[in-house]
């Protein structure tokens, strides 16, 4: 497998994971007593704590990227060119 593929795929899972991992935690303005900005829509996160986030993300990844490139060098599937 090459570098080019191996990264293909972190970045597709990586986005995958990402979009599901955005939601967890989040406050909305509306549901905190001190929204800190005036004018701000409601339904705003009060704080998106997007770095962690994207570590987590990172992580779990790589992990992911990881078994995917075992199970694709390890023959288990099998396709034709």
């Amino acid at each position: 497998m090459n570098p080019v593929g191996i990264l293909i795929i972190y970045i597709l899972w990586w986005w995958l994971i990402f979009f599901a991992v955005l939601p967890l935690g989040i406050k909305g303005r509306w549901e905190s007593p001190d929204d800190g900005v005036k004018g701000a829509d409601p339904g705003a996160p009060a704080n998106p704590d997007l770095k962690r986030k994207v570590k987590l993300t990172s992580l779990i990844a790589l992990g992911f990227t990881v078994v995917t490139i075992i199970i694709i060098v390890s023959g288990i599937f099998k396709y034709s060119e």
